[in-house]
């Protein structure tokens, strides 16, 4: 390699130190970039949407994820800087499916309207359909919805700027248990392998909603919950060359290898979600809240043990707690009250750390643990 030193000069000390410290605040800037937070709108108690965008601004959280084209949350996005994942509701996917023009005025309205002021990234047809369960009526239109949102995207040439894609949740996972067994429930197959195959071909993420908290709160016999809150002080589970010493990595890269073992090819994933509520189950306490998302926050900026080259794109769900959401527990997954004021005492910004802290639990609990 050839040297970017000048010849015959000393290097001094000095000079390496702000060298080094030039490269540290560009990688912390990094980990904070692959930070969002999800904006649910189900309460009827929350602030106006401008406010809600510079509370995302002065508290330095630079991603976003709406789950519908909300009109003044779009205007009010415009020139803030943050990135988008704009959603398309379950119902609206029949009519984006059955017919192209109504899939390119969906587009023109409500995402060339605002491009290039609101930096639309990810566009995300559907959420958590399954072709089993109480949304099995929606599957048969989310890929024919998808690849018509593509269409309409490509016509205008922004196919390599905004991805279009769709978020699952993990109950598409059949084994997940070790992690590089990960493979998808035989009865989704045929409706995920060819949404999986778009997304290979249009160089799209899968947007996955990741929640360790469910898989310890229905399990805490095998699950510990310093597993669950990043807090186990040494490696829980062993699979082969991996080491997980938390259960998100593990339940990610669960989703990596089922990706991997469907054989049609190498797709991202990027957690469109993931929380601990603070009340209203078992296990949901303001302090298990706390630790697991403020670990969240310091955990994004690197990759999973399967893919770790790559930093993980997570998203926090949600902003606020939601009063109109159902059953209680949904009620209490915000960061912030309706007030704006901050339910946690972390930040999102540069001086973070990136160091998970694993001293604020005991970590004695059983640690025989998985999915």
């Amino acid at each position: 390699m050839a040297s970017h030193f000048p010849r015959n000069q000393s290097f001094s000390f000095a000079a390496f130190l702000l060298l080094f410290q030039l490269l540290t605040v560009n990688i912390i800037t990094a980990a904070e970039a692959q930070i969002g937070v999800c904006y649910g709108m189900m309460g009827n108690n929350l602030p106006p949407a401008n406010e809600v965008i510079s509370l995302y601004r002065s508290n330095n959280i630079r991603r976003m994820r709406l789950y519908d084209p909300n009109q003044a949350a779009l205007q009010a996005l415009r020139n803030s800087g943050i990135e988008l994942i704009l959603g398309v509701p379950n119902p609206d996917l029949q009519a984006l499916a059955t017919n192209a023009d109504n899939a390119r005025q969906w587009v023109q309205r409500n995402v060339l309207n605002f491009w290039p002021s609101v930096r639309i990234k990810y566009i995300a047809v559907g959420n958590e359909v399954n072709p089993v369960g109480g949304s099995s009526s929606y599957a048969q239109f989310v890929l024919p919805a998808v690849q018509n949102v593509y269409q309409a995207i490509r016509a205008q040439g922004l196919h390599d700027q905004i991805k279009v894609s769709t978020a699952i949740d993990t109950t598409m996972i059949g084994n997940s248990y070790p992690p590089s067994q990960g493979s998808f429930r035989g009865d989704v197959r045929s409706y995920l392998d060819p949404i999986i195959g778009y997304l290979l071909y249009a160089g799209a993420p899968l947007l996955v909603n990741v929640y360790p908290y469910f898989s310890y709160s229905g399990n805490p016999r095998d699950i510990s919950l310093p597993y669950a809150l990043f807090t186990a002080p040494n490696v829980v589970v062993r699979d082969g060359q991996y080491g997980y010493q938390n259960l998100f990595d593990a339940i990610l890269d669960a989703v990596h290898a089922a990706i991997d073992n469907t054989r049609i090819g190498y797709v991202e994933v990027v957690v469109s979600e993931s929380g601990w509520p603070s009340d209203g189950g078992f296990g949901a306490t303001y302090e298990n809240a706390r630790v697991y998302l403020d670990n969240l926050v310091r955990r994004a900026g690197r990759g999973s043990p399967r893919r770790p080259s790559k930093p993980t794109e997570i998203y926090i769900f949600g902003m606020f707690d939601e009063n109109g959401k159902s059953p209680e527990i949904e009620k209490h997954f915000g960061l912030f009250n309706p007030n704006k004021q901050k339910k946690y005492p972390f930040g999102f910004g540069g001086k973070r750390d990136g160091k998970i802290v694993i001293d604020d639990f005991n970590a004695t609990n059983s640690l025989k643990s998985d999915m």
